[in-house]
């Protein structure tokens, strides 16, 4: 257990990850099973609080004391980095490629980096690790399957699954861990080409199939005959069903009917509507270019397959289809026929005819309604939050 305070700190690339980081930082985005600031806590054995921007400090407050631990909130950690980092004393930095990833001061200091001044008089050490720092979007699907790999053998370490009824087809069981409450009857489960985990209060419905890497957090259930290829995570409190492949739910939202979902990542509060399609793939099999918040216009991914980003309190309605490498903002509300264009700002009202503008008092009354149904309130921190993202110029 680390004696100190331990900051996770937005590094900065984080404009590459919005929508996702307009509501929360770095390190609460969730890849494998867990997020990013769960993977430290439980090996650190300890809290941690955030160094983000301004307007997100009041949710997520820095905690400074006499011995303060930052790490950069976009590494994933592995045992690895995990040993060099948590070993490092006060007056120590770790760099990698130029970066600073980590570092021990005191008080002093750590109010000094919180206000935007660069610690002084480190002894930096740099390294060469085969780490993961989260720096695009598209990153939070394309690593899943490692992700998913390491947060099972840390959760799971030590520890004996439950045991699934005999009304189950289980393919590779050693590569499979339910917990003790989670329920599942008449399902195809396929670990063969990776691990599986389901949560606690999980349920699998009858007629599911589920082929690993895959996780099904606390609290969320996989609907009647739903088909899900790896890799993919479901977050906390969700529901889903359909066709769903190397895509992670952040936690709190639904895909609870037909349709694809393919290489994609979807935030916290979004509802996706009966018979929703996300392209993944281009009719030339060109590369997807996606917009980027941080540049303010379209870059190449790199990458193939890459389908719908959806920011937090996002919905669509039923029959959504949604273009290869469409983003969504905040609070948008989407509906009717037609592909919308790839770039659908935050709070936006409409869809392929035309957006308008989502009203600020009504996105936080239907924000308000959808978190109540978890027993979660809208607070005033939230409320603050939301209404500035209203207010940016470029959200």
């Amino acid at each position: 257990m680390f004696s100190g305070s331990v900051i996770l700190f937005d590094h900065a690339e984080r404009n590459n990850l919005l929508p996702f980081t307009f509501i929360r930082a770095v390190s609460d985005i969730r890849i494998g099973i867990l997020t990013i600031r769960e993977k430290w806590e439980k090996r650190l054995q300890t809290k941690t609080s955030s160094l983000t921007q301004d307007y997100l400090q009041k949710k997520f407050p820095i905690e400074i004391n006499d011995n303060n631990l930052f790490i950069c909130g976009g590494l994933i950690p592995s045992e690895e980095e995990f040993k060099i980092i948590s070993s490092i004393k006060k007056g120590e930095a770790i760099s990698s490629d130029g970066k600073l990833i980590a570092f021990r001061v005191d008080a002093n200091d750590a109010n000094k980096f919180s206000n935007g001044e660069n610690p002084s008089g480190l002894s930096t050490k740099e390294i060469s690790l085969s780490h993961r720092i989260l720096t695009q979007k598209w990153q939070i699907f394309k690593w899943n399957d490692w992700a998913i790999e390491e947060d099972f053998v840390l959760l799971t370490s030590g520890r004996k699954s439950a045991s699934p009824s005999s009304t189950n087809v289980i393919i590779s069981s050693d590569n499979f861990f339910m917990e003790e409450d989670a329920r599942m009857e008449c399902a195809i489960i396929n670990a063969s080409q990776g691990k599986i985990y389901l949560g606690k209060n999980t349920e699998v419905m009858e007629g599911a199939t589920i082929r690993g890497s895959f996780a099904l957090c606390d609290n969320s259930e996989v609907k009647m005959q739903a088909k899900i290829y790896g890799a993919t995570t479901i977050g906390p409190h969700c529901k889903v069903g359909g066709e769903i492949t190397n895509s992670v739910i952040f936690g709190y939202s639904n895909k609870a009917h037909d349709g694809y979902l393919g290489n994609s990542v979807i935030g916290e509060w979004c509802n996706l509507g009966a018979d929703t399609n996300t392209s993944n793939l281009k009719n030339d099999y060109s590369e997807v270019k996606q917009w980027n918040y941080a540049s303010q216009s379209f870059e190449n991914t790199n990458q193939q397959f890459c389908g719908l980003m959806m920011g937090d309190h996002s919905k669509c309605g039923i029959n959504s289809m949604f273009n290869t490498g469409t983003v969504v903002g905040i609070s948008a509300n989407i509906f009717g026929d037609g592909f919308p264009r790839q770039i659908i700002p935050s709070f936006s009202w409409g869809g392929a005819s035309g957006f308008s503008d989502y009203q600020l008092n009504k996105a936080l009354k239907v924000a308000k309604l959808v978190m109540q149904r978890r027993n979660i309130e809208l607070t005033s921190a939230d409320i603050e939050i939301l209404t500035h993202i209203y207010n940016l110029k470029e959200r």
